[in-house]
């Protein structure tokens, strides 16, 4: 892909955000913005990278076994209603409405209501037993704080995930395998990510779980306990029985001496049982004939927070005048960034063959093609493009070798021009496992 197609603005950076720096640099040189607070637009490079974290999220959990499904974003109030949950989000502002002649519907907040709405029509026999739906998509919540960008917005795209049982077994059963597929999503995206006890809110059950990051940009309290190395968040201490709760499900006994850390929550899981089964009287027959409700968990992974993460984690110098990136190999929409030396006809004509040879490859490629921009101010694009490698391809071709640097080390290494082609093919075969160029050596 050329540069000068994809919409970046090359620009010196004014007053960074100190907290959300990234996020801050995405939106000055155009590859995120805001259409009103809480709305955003994605540009070329942030939407492949969300592209991406949403097919290793798919991948995992195909692996797992979970089936993967689509749910209307528009649904009916009716529903809602049934669930009985339609005036609570009335009331609390969340849910976005459209009241017409014809009926009144609602932009999803969840899918709840939506995902037993569609397995009662397919799942009658505990033989098909137990199964979870999962969908990638957008969800809509009238968020009267967002902040941090990404990290809170009124439209924002997650993985929800829906499990189906007989009994309490098979819902713990589910509910395990869903924590162990959340832990190799967030490993493979290079975030550290733990589960811990979490209040359920209002979406309800006996137990669930958030997946935090533990960040200095976190709006949430997670609690350690150093002796056990359990962790919760700071909310269970809310409840009226607080204290007496941490003793019968933790084991802490004295809340004094828990270590305190900001954290942002990615994922969160919950084992629902079966509260939204019987509100909709969503059942199967069992082994004995009788019509039994399906004990549920539900998941979710909010896709557009986890990028903002993954952006911000990304952060390779602290200079808030300069910011650079590097994102992830599995992430990265591009592996190499091509800085061609587009004043010598030469180098030129050289640079674009090695590129189109890479491209013929199907190797991801950015060639900045701009002639109004120096070699420097390339270079330095290619840094908050967050692409791994940067390769100036200048009067060293003249001498059949190129210099490649990785753009979150600062290493150099070089190779021939046909050693480069492989190295970078490679690579790109290789993104998936995030295996970089010195693995490769």
């Amino acid at each position: 892909m050329k540069v000068s197609k994809i919409g970046l603005i090359s620009k010196k950076l004014e007053k960074i955000n100190e907290q959300f720096p990234v996020q801050d640099m995405l939106f000055q040189t155009g590859q995120v913005s805001q259409f009103a607070s809480g709305i955003y637009a994605y540009g070329h490079i942030p939407f492949l990278a969300k592209t991406n974290i949403k097919n290793i999220v798919s991948d995992v959990l195909t692996k797992y076994g979970c089936a993967e499904i689509s749910l209307p974003l528009l649904q009916p109030e009716s529903m809602w209603e049934e669930s009985g949950r339609l005036q609570k989000y009335i009331d609390e502002h969340v849910m976005f409405r459209c009241l017409t002649k014809e009926g009144n519907y609602c932009l999803a907040p969840t899918a709840e209501e939506a995902v037993v709405a569609f397995a009662k029509e397919r799942l009658k026999s505990y033989k098909q037993l137990p199964v979870t739906f999962f969908q990638i998509g957008d969800k809509f919540r009238n968020e009267l704080r967002a902040r941090g960008f990404l990290l809170r917005g009124k439209q924002f795209e997650m993985m929800d995930a829906y499990s189906f049982g007989r009994n309490e077994d098979d819902l713990v059963v589910e509910y395990n395998n869903m924590k162990k597929a959340y832990i190799e999503i967030f490993e493979k995206l290079g975030l550290n990510v733990q589960p811990v006890g979490a209040d359920s809110g209002s979406i309800g059950g006996n137990k669930s779980e958030e997946f935090m990051c533990v960040s200095s940009i976190g709006e949430d309290n997670v609690l350690f306990d150093e002796k056990s190395g359990k962790a919760f968040n700071s909310e269970l201490l809310d409840r009226e029985d607080g204290a007496k709760y941490l003793k019968d499900v933790y084991g802490i006994e004295n809340v004094d001496n828990l270590k305190s850390q900001k954290a942002v929550e990615l994922g969160h899981i919950f084992q629902l049982g079966d509260k939204y089964a019987k509100s909709m009287n969503a059942t199967f027959i069992d082994n004995n004939g009788k019509s039994q409700y399906f004990q549920m968990g539900c998941y979710g992974i909010g896709v557009s927070r986890t990028l903002a993460m993954v952006y911000e984690n990304s952060l390779v110098n602290g200079d808030l005048k300069s910011v650079e990136i590097c994102l992830p190999l599995c992430v990265a929409p591009y592996v190499l960034y091509i800085v061609p030396k587009l004043d010598d006809e030469e180098c030129s004509q050289k640079s674009l063959n090695i590129y189109n040879a890479l491209e013929e490859r199907g190797v991801k490629v950015l060639y900045d093609d701009r002639a109004e921009l120096s070699i420097g101010a390339k270079v330095k694009d290619s840094k908050i493009t967050g692409t791994p490698y940067v390769a100036i391809l200048g009067n060293t071709l003249k001498e059949d070798y190129i210099e490649v640097e990785n753009n979150k080390t600062g290493n150099k290494m070089r190779f021939s021009v046909d050693e480069f082609i492989e190295k970078i093919t490679q690579l790109q075969k290789e993104k998936i496992n995030n295996k970089y160029l010195e693995d490769l050596n």
